[in-house]
């Protein structure tokens, strides 16, 4: 019976074969669900990124209290993540998956409605666990069943979907939101909730995960508290390193990405058009680097493919948001994005559930991915309190986030483990 079980979990990769041949039906229909989930939940969550200035004025807050709305969001991602991760672990991949999508999707359509500041606050805030909730169920999801030989390009494809995401809300409001506002961006938020229907009829969870569930109910070593479980001897360097990594990932993420629209509209004033225009082709940038630092890491390593745009990233920075020029402004943006934004984060899904066995994968991956959230969180706190407090502008504060994220996220990416061509097992390893 086990022999049996084992060699299901097997796929061909043989060399003379097509990369894109080696998955079955199943595993295609895993991964696009994961890609859904992914896709969508970034363009609920940047819309927001787009809307700040008009809900400031809306509501007569400071714009500070509008970016403390976009910390919490993200604080909050850690709360959902942590509860899909442990139901992901314990039940299953699929359902945690539908129940995030379900959320993010109802919380950002409730926010269209709000009729105060207050209320606002409380559903944007709501979005972000369903949010956190969705990234580790389907990246587990979706690197349990590919194969080993792409799993590196097809998850760089996967996390750098985010870019396609925020693609499509910088399209939305680029061209209607002179028509429908900051409420309809926000109601436009609640489509993705279709998605639901094609996980709950296609998808299949992953027989890697059923047979780690099986060996653990029939060898009496279920791990029920796989958080506890990450800090164990054995993963706590694991776990740490990882920890740092992401939160590195985070700062210079959102030090490039939180305030840029926010910059262009209230220090350069920019039409809604104008504002668009280099985000969306920056996240087509970001897009396309994930596929292409994907593709080098299978091929040459997952840590050379996480730290070469980071180094490429520091000198970036200065060259644009110094600029007064749009065309200039505009292109480095591009740049930027193809490095702290795809290029360093591509690699995240691939290598974060690589580095854990089976049994906590879910969960060590939504913890150290999550927790890195509450540092991005931080960012647009800190950055417009600074531009505002010492009267510096935002261009100053966003180059230093960028580089401080940089240098955590390259330290602890070069400390990290190597995991090119790691086949993931349904062995017991923590239980």
């Amino acid at each position: 019976m086990s022999g049996t079980l084992n060699s299901s979990l097997k796929i061909d990769s043989s060399p003379e074969r097509p990369w894109w041949k080696e998955p079955t039906k199943d595993q295609w229909l895993a991964w696009i669900a994961a890609w859904l989930g992914w896709t969508l939940d970034a363009f609920d969550f940047t819309m927001f990124l787009l809307i700040m200035v008009p809900i400031s004025q809306e509501f007569h807050v400071p714009l500070t209290e509008v970016a403390f709305v976009l910390s919490v969001t993200l604080w909050l991602r850690l709360v959902g993540a942590v509860g899909a991760g442990w139901l992901a672990d314990r039940i299953g991949r699929k359902i945690p998956l539908m129940i995030s999508i379900l959320w993010y999707s109802l919380s950002n359509f409730a926010a269209g409605f709000s009729p105060t500041f207050t209320y606002l606050f409380i559903f944007r805030a709501l979005l972000g666990i369903g949010m956190g909730a969705e990234w580790p169920a389907g990246a587990a999801l979706a690197m349990e069943t590919w194969p080993v030989r792409s799993r590196g390009f097809m998850g760089g494809v996967l996390q750098g979907s985010w870019g396609l995401g925020f693609m499509l809300s910088s399209a939305v409001y680029g061209l209607f939101y002179s028509y429908i506002g900051w409420r309809g961006m926000l109601w436009v938020g609640v489509l993705p909730a279709l998605s639901v229907l094609y996980v709950r009829k296609y998808v299949k969870e992953p027989p890697i995960w059923l047979e780690n569930r099986r060996r653990q109910r029939v060898e009496q070593r279920e791990v029920r508290a796989p958080l506890v479980s990450i800090f164990k001897r054995g993963v706590l360097a694991n776990t740490l390193t990882a920890c740092v990594w992401l939160a590195g990932g985070f700062v210079a993420y959102y030090s490039v990405n939180a305030l840029f629209a926010t910059y262009l509209q209230k220090e350069l004033h920019l039409a809604p058009g104008q504002v668009a225009t280099p985000i969306f082709f920056g996240n087509l940038g970001v897009f396309l680097s994930t596929c292409g630092w994907g593709w080098w890491s299978d091929r040459f390593g997952r840590r050379a493919a996480i730290i070469i745009p980071a180094l490429i990233a520091l000198p970036l920075a200065p060259l644009y948001l110094l600029s007064s020029d749009f065309l200039w402004i505009a292109l480095g943006f591009i740049a930027q994005g193809m490095c702290a934004g795809g290029g360093m984060h591509g690699q995240m899904v691939p290598y974060l559930n690589e580095r854990f066995p089976t049994e906590i994968r879910a969960t060590a991956a939504a913890f150290c991915y999550h927790q890195g959230a509450i540092f991005g969180g931080f960012v647009p706190l800190v950055l417009t309190f600074v531009a505002e407090h010492f009267g510096t502008g935002l261009a100053m504060p966003m180059i230093a986030g960028t580089w401080i994220g940089c240098v955590a996220w390259t330290a602890a990416a070069f400390y990290g483990p190597e995991t090119k061509g790691k086949v993931l097992v349904p062995d017991l390893v923590v239980a």
